[in-house]
This record gives structure tokens, sequence and C-alpha cells, in this order.
């Protein structure tokens, strides 16, 4: 007879598969040994490897972005479990499908001192949507529960099962047998523009994700509204204003513009400007299907999971006057387009990147540079962490990201962020090359209000003074390091693994952004 660890981790695995996982990311381990070999040796699983747990929980976040399908990780017990709580979190507030499987010791050798035996039970807290342990033995009661959680598909699921040696067995492979799958249902518009006073003149704001809305359906009844478009990512959205986060907090736009409603759509908050604008917007609604609904102003009159039935249309003369100051701002960035610094290379990458390539953005700086200088298209995949926006895991979950897409992705990141994750160097998919931002240090805190405070460089800039390109040449990656848009552009075209873009200090970047503001604030019409 096999092993009741084995027949465990068969039964689990077998009715995982039963409820459509097929990506399973591996953290090798002792404790987790059955899980391994049962994953293994089940050919409906596409196993991914990876050693360092943190780097793999973010793996599995991106592979989960790509695919729109819950992903599972697995490790040993012990400090492996608590590796994953980053990428948790950030699966938790974007409503990424994750499943987090730790392997546990079991019962009897808690609290007595055990090698790697800590407490694992409910040790994501509230950042795991539903708990299940799965105790030592043969007992599949669990199966019913499992099927039941894994049917809501947003956010992580932690199941934790423990295993009493021995382990494994060379005997025929046994399980329980799986049981069905239960079924959802799609949520409909329940009401229209119109009963919830929404007027002619309204503003719609589009958070990093959307709202997990779909693509296509959004943008169709974006184009029967016809209202102005304020976008976090305007390489996803053709009519999105181009360069709004530098100009729509304006006293000119305040002035003159006066949006009587707000639409906003999935997580928003990234850019200051466009909070302030919406802080003088009188009716807010609010359109989200994560289960936390994004309202940071704590304004929004009404919250839907939908889309309302789009029967209100846009003033054409008031939408003109949108697009004539975007016109002017826009002109105005063009003056800037030719030096050599960060926005400019923000806005040279998205004209790059070819129709159905993708883009992954590094949080901080550089997801902020995109918003402002790229220039609107549709025909990107862009991604990104939103979920809580660290600088964590971000190589990690470019890997996961890019080994879920046949498209080639661009992952965009400041050095500070590559540094973070390095060891997420040693996965490194096919497709994915990584464009890092190298200007030694914080650079976003040098556009904050604490910039020029005493200690600065060491308490906020923090420049590292590392080698990056010979770091990424260090685990075996093609690298190019550039410093123009000559050796920028031809090293875009061969797609090296890693492309160091090396830039001026990060003060004179945070006086080109001043400048660039400033001169858009004098060219907008009184």
């Amino acid at each position: 007879m096999t092993t009741d660890a084995l027949f465990q981790a068969r039964s689990l695995v077998n009715q995982l598969v039963a409820c459509g996982i097929q990506n399973v990311v591996l953290s090798p381990g002792s404790r987790n040994a059955p899980l391994a070999i049962a994953f293994s040796e089940n050919e409906s699983i596409t196993l991914h490897v990876n050693i360092d747990e943190r780097s793999a929980g973010f793996f599995a976040v991106g592979l989960a972005k790509a695919t729109l399908k819950m992903v599972a990780v697995v490790c040993t017990s012990g400090t492996a479990a608590a590796n994953y709580y980053p990428a948790i979190l950030e699966a938790h507030h974007s409503d990424t499908p994750l499943l987090v499987i730790t392997a546990d010791r079991p019962e009897e050798l808690h609290g007595k001192g055990s090698n790697q035996t800590t407490n694992q039970q409910y040790m994501y807290g509230d950042a795991a949507s539903s708990f299940i342990h799965i105790p030592a033995g043969r007992d599949v009661s669990w199966q019913r529960n499992l099927v039941n959680v894994l049917g809501d598909q947003r956010g992580p699921v932690h199941v934790n099962i423990a295993f009493r040696e021995p382990l494994i067995s060379n005997e025929p492979p046994e399980h329980a047998p799986t049981i069905s799958n239960s079924s959802t249902t799609k949520l409909s518009a329940l009401t229209s523009l119109t009963e919830i006073g929404i007027t002619s003149k309204t503003v719609v704001v589009i958070g990093h994700d959307i709202g997990n809305l779909d693509t296509k359906e959004l943008h169709q009844w974006l184009g029967k509204t016809g209202f102005p478009v304020i976008a976090e990512n305007p390489l996803s959205f053709t009519g999105a204003l181009p360069h709004a986060s530098l100009w729509v907090d304006t006293p000119k736009v305040l002035d003159s513009l006066k949006p009587e409603s707000v639409i906003t759509i999935g997580r928003y908050g990234l850019s200051r400007s466009v909070m302030s604008l919406l802080k003088t917007i009188p009716n807010l609604v609010a359109i989200d299907t994560h289960r936390e609904v994004c309202d940071p102003l704590d304004k929004a009159a009404l919250t839907f999971s939908t889309l309302p039935t789009p029967d209100v249309s846009a003033e054409q003369i008031w939408v003109k006057d949108w697009h004539k100051y975007a016109e002017l701002a826009l002109s105005v960035v063009k003056e800037f387009e030719s030096s050599w610094s960060e926005p400019a290379l923000a806005k040279k990458i998205s004209e790059m990147l070819k129709s159905k390539d993708a883009l992954f953005v590094g949080s901080s700086r550089p997801v902020r540079d995109i918003e402002a200088f790229a220039i609107p298209r549709g025909d990107i995949r862009v991604f990104a962490n939103r979920g809580l926006a660290g600088i964590d895991g971000n190589i990690a979950t470019a890997n996961g990201i890019a080994s879920g897409i046949s498209q080639h992705l661009y992952a965009y990141m400041g050095d500070l962020t590559f540094l973070h994750d390095v060891s997420s160097l040693l996965l490194y998919s096919e497709n994915l090359t990584l464009v890092v931002v190298n200007n030694d240090g914080g650079g976003i805190f040098s556009t904050l209000p604490q910039r020029g405070v005493k200690d600065f460089e060491k308490i906020f800039g923090t420049p590292q003074h590392q080698d990056l390109a010979a770091i990424a040449t260090a685990f075996g990656h093609s690298v190019e390091s550039v410093s123009n848009f000559l050796e920028f552009e031809s090293a875009m075209s061969s797609k090296p693994k890693v492309i160091v873009c090396n830039m001026p200090d990060r003060e004179s970047n945070a006086d080109v952004l001043n400048v660039v503001k400033q001169r858009i604030t004098q060219v907008l019409p009184n």
C-alpha cells in the first residue's frame, strides 16, 4: 500500500486538476516531497520549478495575471511558507487567483520544538480569502470544501496539508476519486447611467487593472458614451487623453472644464494630479469587480461590479475642450522627447513596442512615467503589480507573465526594483527583455516633498553603486548597456535579456518633470 502522505498528495492533485488547475510553481523541499512527486507525475499539470519561495510566489502571480486562471504554488514547511506572504498580499489586493499549498508537519510534532515546524494554519490572515487544513492521514472530507472555494477564483486560497512520515514509497499510485466542480454565474448590468445621475459632462478615470473587466467590452462601452478618458495605462486605450496626469489638476483645467460627475473603473490612485481632480467633482460612481471596491477618497455615491447601460452621451463641445487641452500638452511633451531623460525614455519605449507586444511596468517611478508620457494606443497588453504596488518580486512577476503569453514581453523597471529581486534572474523566460532605468537609487523620492531634506541621499536616495550589466551577465544573460537613444533603439531591435539604461542623475530628472509641467500650464488657454 502506498504511504498515507502520497495518497493525500495524489488525491489533492487529482482534485485540483478536476477543478481546472493547469500551472503549478514548485519550490523543492523535504516535507512537500509527496506533492512534488504527485504534481510531477500528473500529465495535466505544467510544472515550473523555482528554488526561491518569494520569487516563486510572484512568478505565480504573474502567470495568473497572464492566463487569467488560478495558479498553484507549492512549498515545504517553516520559513518557506512565510516567504509567500508578499505575493499573497499582491494577489489579495488585485484579486489575482492564487492557490497557496503549504506542506506541514503532522499534529503530534507541533508545540514540541520539532525541526521546521511552526503554526501554519491561518498564517496569512485575511490576505487569504479561504483556508483549508488537510490533516495527516487518509481523510478526504476536505474535497467538497476545496471545490466550493475554488469556484470563485478571486484572490488567494490557502491549503495547508500535513504529511506524516514515511513520505514516499515505490508502491503503485493510489488516491481518492474526485468530485465535481461547482459552476459560477456571471453578473449582468442592473442599472443605467441615467438612473444613477450621470450627466453629459462626465469624465471616466480608468485604473491600471481596469477593474478586471473585459477590455473589449469596456472599449465598446466607452465608445457609446463618448466621455473623456483618463487612463493610468494609456497604452491600452486609443482614445485616452494624452499626458493627462501632467495637466488635469492645473487651475485652468479645474476652472474651465468642471466635470459634473466621474466614473472610476478599477483600482486607481496612481497620480496625485488625477486624485486632485477627483476631489473637485461632486458625483463619483465606482465600477470595480474587486471584493475590496476602490474608493480611496471615500466619496463614491454608488458602487457597481458591472458596467451600467450607456444611455448617456457626452456633450460634444465640452469633450472637444478636453481634447484641445490634451493636444496642447502633447505639443509640449514633444519639445522634450529628444533629450536623454526618463520621461523621454518612457515615451520612446511606448512608441517602439510593436503591435501585440506586451509590457510589464515596474512599480514606483516607471509606472508613473508611462502614465504621464506614453502615447495612447490600443494594441499593447500591459501588466503591473498594482494590488499593493510594491517593488518586490517585479522580475519574478514578469517572468511569470512571459511564461503565460505568446507575445514578447518587455519589463520596464528601476534599478532598485531590479536589485530587490535580482535572484529571480535564475529563472528566466525566453521571451522576456528587462529594460532597467539606472539612475543609481530611488528616483521617485526626488519628485516628492522630501526632496532636499537633510541626509536625503542616505535615507531616501540610497545609491547602491552597482554595475547592473555585470550583475546580469553573471547570471548568464545577454546584456546591453546604453546611454543614448541611438544605442537604446539598437538594443531594442536585438532583444537582449537585459538592457541597462544609464540615465542622468535623479535630481536633474526631477527638474525635467517640473519644467514640463510648468510649460504645459503656460500654454493652456485661460
